[in-house]
């Protein structure tokens, strides 16, 4: 997570350098509010519409930035930051140009006249832009109410998926008008300027991306149909495992990847782990658990030889480390990365020295003795604690059991709380933190 911070961090103080070196404005020419204000309005403008435009970007799911970002995951929870950076940015910026002009109005505030404007000539790019100036201004006015409006939608948990899948759509329409607004109403000189080449690929970029998402052509040629081909229950841990035989070419995913599955088209795309080995004949499983409203009903609306969707694969949760120990630990639904890994060490070993934990609220033996069976045949020592017999797992508990831990890599997924505690306890203990994989369940 440090390195997605940094990446995040690193972008905003990029195009904050690019302003800085590109704005002309002496220090001695800003001798009145109303200047800096208009220094503030450009700068927060130039940040507003890049981060957006990142955010965008990665909106579409861009495989090809994963190896940077760590995956789709991490990828998900930056452009989250970047979403709540630009809203912050932007209630910023529409704060600075609407308060003054309240205070103007209100007596309190006295508005220094303007200098006349130089003669542009008719036919110039500048005169264009100066012209639609005032659209521009109302259009980025409505587009902002829009966008805050989606974007509080989107961190709203409570806030049905179905609804957030259909709605936060509509950011694109929002974006794309913000898009203008920045064009026409970003200072002319910026253009010649250093930073002028990089907000026009960015703003390009995120066009193209936002156009993507309107017309539902994201990932397209990453997805594959096919139909339920078994569906199996286990009611005691409110889980349902799902065998999908795929009818067209999926290329194949690697332990603790993960894909997005569209069971119902009013519902959209949601995102499962994958949680059985490819064996190149077509069939993947998936594990879910009911945890919101829809999951829940999934038990009765589906049926052998529905139709289906996958989207994939996605991820960077590969258990590739160079330590030649490690440590896994899956808590509750969060054991489906593992069984996969398992599945493919069975026939594929590569000779690490591995002991996987697994925590449960709920004790199902039939679930258990499969996770063993497979524990089994990868050679894995397998430890299952109960809550209600064993108590919780704790960093301590496993240094006990695995008395090389230092020496290891971890690799957890489960609630992020519990994985937030461990890393942080173990680490304080000596662990080197970039050994601690955590897969992110929230991508919303």
């Amino acid at each position: 997570m440090k390195s997605l911070k940094a990446i995040f961090w690193i972008y905003l103080l990029l195009l904050s350098g690019l302003w800085w070196i590109t704005d002309q404005t002496t220090w001695s020419s800003l001798d009145h509010f109303f200047r800096w204000r208009a220094l503030w309005m450009q700068y927060s403008g130039i940040l507003g519409i890049g981060v957006m435009s990142l955010a965008m970007l990665l909106a579409i799911r861009p495989v090809v930035l994963e190896p940077y970002l760590g995956g789709l995951d991490k990828m998900y929870r930056l452009h989250k930051w970047l979403g709540i950076s630009g809203l912050v940015i932007s209630l910023s910026h529409w704060l600075m140009a609407q308060v003054p002009k309240w205070l103007v109005g209100w007596g309190l505030l006295e508005r220094p006249l303007r200098p006349p404007r130089p003669a542009l000539a008719a036919d110039s790019i500048q005169h264009f832009f100066t012209n639609q100036r005032h659209l521009a201004e109302s259009i980025g006015e409505w587009a902002f109410y829009g966008a805050l409006l989606l974007m509080v939608l989107a961190l709203v948990q409570r806030f049905p998926y179905r609804w957030f899948f259909k709605t936060h759509r509509l950011l694109a329409v929002a974006y794309l008008a913000l898009v203008w607004h920045a064009v026409v109403l970003i200072k002319f000189d910026y253009w010649s300027g250093v930073l002028g080449p990089v907000m026009a690929i960015l703003m390009a970029a995120g066009s193209v991306a936002a156009l993507l998402v309107l017309f539902r052509r994201v990932a397209v040629s990453r997805q594959v149909v096919g139909t339920v081909a078994a569906i199996e229950r286990h009611d005691a841990l409110n889980v349902l495992a799902l065998d999908i035989q795929l009818q067209g070419r999926w290329p194949g995913h690697a332990s603790g990847q993960f894909a997005f599955l569209t069971l119902h088209e009013d519902e959209g795309a949601h995102p499962f782990t994958l949680s059985s080995a490819w064996a190149g004949d077509g069939q993947i499983r998936f594990i879910i658990k009911s945890l919101g409203d829809y999951t829940q009903t999934l038990a009765e609306r589906l049926q052998i030889g529905d139709p289906v969707k996958v989207e994939g694969p996605y991820g960077r949760f590969n258990f590739q480390g160079k330590q030649p120990r490690q440590i896994w630990v899956g808590g509750g639904i969060g054991i489906t990365p593992f069984i996969a890994r398992l599945q493919t060490l069975a026939h594929t070993p590569d000779g690490k020295a591995i002991d996987l934990f697994h925590t449960t609220a709920v004790y199902d033996a039939e679930a258990i003795g499969l996770l063993e069976h497979d524990a089994q045949a990868a050679h894995v020592p397998l430890h299952v604690l109960w809550d209600t017999r064993d108590g919780r797992l704790d960093a301590e508990r496993i240094c006990q059991v695995v008395p090389e831990w230092r020496d290891a890599d971890i690799w957890f997924c489960g609630p992020a709380g519990f994985g937030q505690a461990l890393k942080r306890d173990l680490t304080a203990m000596g662990l080197p933190e970039a050994r601690f994989h955590q897969e992110l369940f929230a991508l919303r």
